[in-house]
């Protein structure tokens, strides 16, 4: 495989050789500046997938020296920031890249998932609105704006999103876990139960999904089994409990 193919990551090149394949064509003195600003993007999503954040951070500085209206690389660089929880700089260049591409949906995402994370619900729900408004077959979407409007208290309507989502993308854990943590919110527990088992079986080591359903077993007088998933989902995630406090669930 060539290095334009490396660094694009065709084929689902290894991060390894995909940073190898960008480097070179970065290095190459046949590279135009487009080609270098494509490079430090690509690298820096390599980058970004080992978890090398600072220096993600880095390439797409550099690759938006060379395109300042790239915004693509904007994103991206909102993203690696999002990792980081650099959640101001994050939204920063999420507008910058919906101000160079206003049909940027992945952008209006990002930066929503930044504002749910800082507890924005409003704003959040405006970014998700706008991607959904843009993209209204991506089930993912319909998702993010389900379990915001969830943990916003808006439980039917909420609801009425995770049932598009399941439509459109029908074997998604994390929408049978956003729906289950809604009717657990709205004391449903047999429905609640019933979409924790789907996420279950979708992935059998989400953590919300147990802890969720154990939860809904114990309201239910099923101490043992409620008791077992409790157990289980804090082996995989020791915060879970402190998750469902803040969801308003004890």
């Amino acid at each position: 495989m060539n290095n334009v193919d490396l660094c694009d990551g065709k084929d689902r090149a290894l991060p390894d050789l995909q940073i190898i394949g960008c480097t070179a064509l970065i290095k190459s003195a046949g590279s135009s500046a487009q080609v270098r600003a494509i490079a430090y993007n690509n690298r820096g999503n390599a980058l970004v997938s080992i978890s090398r954040y600072d220096l993600a951070v880095r390439d797409y500085n550099e690759s938006i020296k060379l395109n300042p209206s790239f915004a693509k690389a904007f994103n991206n660089r909102g993203v690696a920031f999002k990792k980081r929880s650099d959640y101001d700089s994050a939204i920063m260049d999420f507008d910058e890249a919906v101000k160079i591409d206003p049909n940027y949906a992945d952008a209006f995402v990002n930066r929503g998932e930044v504002y749910l994370a800082k507890g924005d619900y409003a704003e959040a729900l405006k970014d998700f609105d706008e991607a959904i408004r843009l993209q209204p077959s991506v089930g993912s979407f319909w998702n993010e704006r389900c379990w915001t409007r969830t943990l916003a208290g808006d439980l039917q309507t909420a609801i009425d999103d995770c049932n598009e989502s399941l439509r459109l993308e029908p074997d998604t854990a994390a929408t049978f876990d956003s729906r289950g943590l809604a009717y657990l919110k709205l004391g449903q527990w047999g429905s609640a139960i019933a979409d924790y088992d789907a996420a279950l079986r979708l992935n059998p080591k989400l953590a919300t999904a147990l802890y969720g359903r154990g939860f809904a077993r114990t309201k239910m007088g099923d101490l043992t089994r409620g008791k077992s998933d409790v157990a289980a989902a804090k082996s995989v995630d020791k915060n879970v409990a402190t998750d469902f406090l803040r969801y308003g669930l004890q």
